[in-house]
């Protein structure tokens, strides 16, 4: 699957992990998308709910057992957008 093909899909419920970020100590975290919005992903994992955001960072998914990473530039739209326009 390539990465535009993710870009337009739905994000919530598929595994992330953050590659790369402004941020750095962001950079590393994992865990499942629960929420997204414009500019952020909320990320549930090690008992806890971290939101990120998109613009500048980096993102791999887990799609179909396969890795597909993922600019944040590419994805910041508002979900309902993002399915049609990203790519």
């Amino acid at each position: 699957m390539d990465s535009r093909q993710v870009a337009r899909r739905e994000l919530i419920g598929l595994k992330v992990r953050v590659t790369g970020h402004p941020d750095p100590t962001v950079a590393g975290a994992a865990g499942l998308v629960v929420d997204e919005t414009m500019n952020t992903l909320s990320v549930e994992g090690g008992g806890k709910t971290r939101r990120f955001q998109k613009k500048g960072g980096t993102f791999e998914f887990l799609v179909d057992g396969q890795a597909v990473s993922l600019s944040g530039n590419d994805i910041a739209f508002r979900p309902e957008d993002r399915t049609k326009k990203a790519g």
